[in-house]
C-alpha cells in the first residue's frame, strides 16, 4: 500500500510543479483564442473552463486507463512508479503542448501541425495513419463499452450470435453519429457533465474501497525493480504499449487540438490539458491498485479478462448497487472518447479536403463515409475469433506511434521558438525506441529476436533524434 501512496503523491505533487514549468516554457498570453476569433457555432465555440476540462478528461479517458493498468500491474509494483513519472514528464507534456500549439495555429488539427512543423513529406503519411487510428479508437470504444454493458449490467452473453449485442452496439453507434454531426456545445457540452459525475463517483468509490477493504498490495522494496510478469514479457517495450492511457497516448493530441477550438483564454491551458492528463494518471493508478488487490486475494488471476476484473473489483468494493454505478462510470469512459475520436476524424478529413463544416451537408457526407468503414471494422472484430485481439494490438501500437509524431512536432516548435526542447525530445526518443522495438519483435510485426529488435530500435531512435533536431534548426533559420 505504501508504494501505491508514494506513487500517488509523486503524481499529484510532481504534476503540480512540472505543470508550472511547462506553462512557463510555453508562455501563454492574452491574445484572442481561436474559439473567440473564429467562432462558427459548430466547432469553434467558447465554453467555460470547467466544461472544457471535463470534456477533455472524458475525451482522453477511454478504457485505456482501466484496461491498460489492469494488464500492466502484472509486471509488479514498479507500475506504481512508472505510471506517475511517465504521466508527468511524458503524457501531460504531450497533451499540453499539442493543445497550446494548436491554439497558436488557429485551432489546427494534428495533421496540419505535422505539415507545418515536420514538413510536407511527413504530412501525408501521418494523415493516413492518424485517420486509421481514429477509426480503430472509435471501433474499440464501441466494442468494449458494449460488451461491458451486456456482461456486467445485463448479465448476458456478449457473443456475436446474441442479437442483443448488435442492438447495444447500434445504440452507441447512433449516439456517435449525433455527437459527430451536431455543434460541440449542443450535444457533447450538454451530456458530459452528467457523464463526468459518473466517472468521478466510480473512481472515488474504488479508491476509498481499496483502503476500507484493506486490499493487500505488493511493495517495491519486497520485489525490487524485478519484472514479475507471469508470462515473462519484456518490461520495455511491452509495459509502455500496454499502459498507454495513463502514461502517454498519441490519441490525446487529437483531443487536445479539438478542445483548442473551445478554450477562451490561453491561460486555461494548464488546467484543461496538463492537469486533466494528471487526473487520468490518477484513474490509472487506482485501477492498477484495485487489480493487484483482487489478484492478491485470489479473486482474479493473470488469465482473467480486464472486463471481468472490472466487474469483480466493482462488486467486491462497492456492493451490487455501488458496483453497477462504478461499471456505468467505466462504460461512459470509452463512449466519451469514441465520439470525439470520430468527430476529430471528421475535422481532420474536412481540413485536408478544405470542406466547410459549418454546412450540415458537408458534415453529413464526411461522417457517412467514416461510419461505414467503422461499422465494417466492428463486424470483423466481433465475428472473428481473434478479430478483437488483432484490432487491439494494432490500436495500441498505432496509438503510441502517433505520440512519437506529436513529440517530434512539439520538439521542432520549441527549437524554432528557442524553448527548452529536451522536455519533448527525450520522451519522444523513448517512445521511438518503444514502438520500433515492439513492432520489430511482435508477431503482428517482423517477429525478430529481442537482441536484433533492441539493436535496430536503438539505431532508429538515434536517427529520429538527429532528424528532428535538424528539422527544428532549419525551421528556426527560416524565421530569420
Amino acid at each position: 500500500m505504501t508504494t501505491f501512496i508514494i506513487g500517488l503523491a509523486v503524481l499529484i505533487i510532481g504534476g503540480a510543479l512540472y505543470g508550472k514549468v511547462c506553462e512557463k516554457v510555453f508562455k501563454p498570453g492574452d491574445r484572442e483564442t481561436p474559439a473567440v476569433r473564429l467562432n462558427d457555432g459548430v466547432d469553434y465555440v467558447p465554453m467555460k473552463k470547467w466544461k472544457n476540462s471535463l470534456i477533455q478528461l472524458l475525451n482522453i479517458a477511454g478504457t485505456g486507463p482501466i484496461f491498460g493498468p489492469i494488464q500492466g500491474i502484472l509486471f509488479g509494483p514498479i507500475a506504481f512508479l512508472t505510471i506517475p513519472i511517465g504521466c508527468i514528464i511524458g503524457g501531460a507534456v504531450h497533451d499540453y503542448m499539442s493543445g497550446m500549439i494548436s491554439v497558436r495555429n488557429d485551432g489546427a488539427q494534428m495533421p496540419l501541425l505535422i505539415k507545418k512543423y515536420l514538413g510536407k513529406y511527413a504530412y501525408p503519411f501521418y494523415n493516413v495513419f492518424v485517420c486509421l487510428t481514429m477509426l480503430l479508437v472509435g471501433t474499440v470504444f464501441i466494442y468494449t463499452p458494449g460488451d461491458l454493458f451486456i456482461t456486467q449490467i445485463l448479465g448476458a452473453d456478449s457473443g456475436a450470435a446474441n442479437p442483443l449485442v448488435w442492438i447495444v452496439y447500434g445504440a452507441i453507434f447512433v449516439y456517435y453519429i449525433i455527437a459527430t454531426l451536431f455543434p460541440i456545445d449542443k450535444i457533447i457540452g450538454k451530456v458530459y457533465p452528467f457523464f463526468g459525475a459518473l466517472l468521478i463517483l466510480s473512481a472515488i468509490g474504488v479508491f476509498v474501497g481499496i483502503f476500507v477493504k484493506g486490499y493487500p498490495l505488493n511493495e517495491i522494496w519486497n520485489v525490487g525493480f524485478t519484472n514479475v510478469h507471469p508470462d515473462g514479457l519484456n518490461f520495455i517495450p511491452i509495459f509502455f504499449v500496454t499502459v498507454a492511457c495513463g502514461i502517454v497516448s498519441g490519441f490525446h493530441s487529437t483531443q487536445s487540438t479539438l478542445i483548442s477550438r473551445t478554450i477562451s483564454s490561453e491561460k486555461e491551458g494548464r488546467m484543461t490539458f496538463y492537469n486533466m492528463m494528471i487526473a487520468e494518471g490518477i484513474i490509472a493508478m487506482i485501477w492498477a491498485a484495485a487489480a493487484m488487490g483482487v489478484m492478491k486475494l485470489g479473486l482474479a488471476n493473470a488469465d482473467t479478462s480486464p472486463t471481468d476484473v472490472v466487474g469483480i473489483v466493482s462488486n467486491n468494493l462497492l456492493g451490487s448497487v455501488g458496483g453497477i454505478i462504478a461499471v456505468i462510470g467505466i462504460i461512459v469512459l470509452p463512449i466519451t472518447s469514441g465520439d470525439t475520436a470520430l468527430r476529430s476524424m471528421r475535422l481532420i478529413i474536412s481540413d485536408t479536403l478544405k470542406m466547410d463544416q459549418s454546412k450540415i451537408k458537408n458534415r453529413l457526407a464526411v461522417s457517412c463515409a467514416i461510419f461505414a468503414v467503422a461499422a465494417a471494422i466492428l463486424v470483423f472484430a466481433k465475428v472473428n475469433d481473434n478479430g478483437f485481439k488483432v484490432l487491439w494490438n494494432y490500436f495500441a501500437w498505432a496509438n503510441q506511434t502517433i505520440a512519437v509524431f506529436a513529440f517530434a512536432m512539439i520538439t521542432v516548435y520549441m527549437i524554432r521558438h528557442r524553448r527548452q526542447f529536451l522536455m519533448a525530445l527525450i520522451p519522444g526518443m523513448f517512445y521511438m525506441f518503444v514502438i520500433t522495438s515492439f513492432i520489430l519483435n511482435a508477431n503482428i510485426g517482423f517477429n525478430l529476436s529481442w537482441t536484433w529488435s533492441y539493436a535496430i530500435a536503438g539505431v532508429l531512435t538515434a536517427a529520429y533524434a538527429a532528424v528532428i533536431i535538424r528539422c527544428g534548426m532549419n525551421s528556426r533559420a527560416k524565421l530569420k
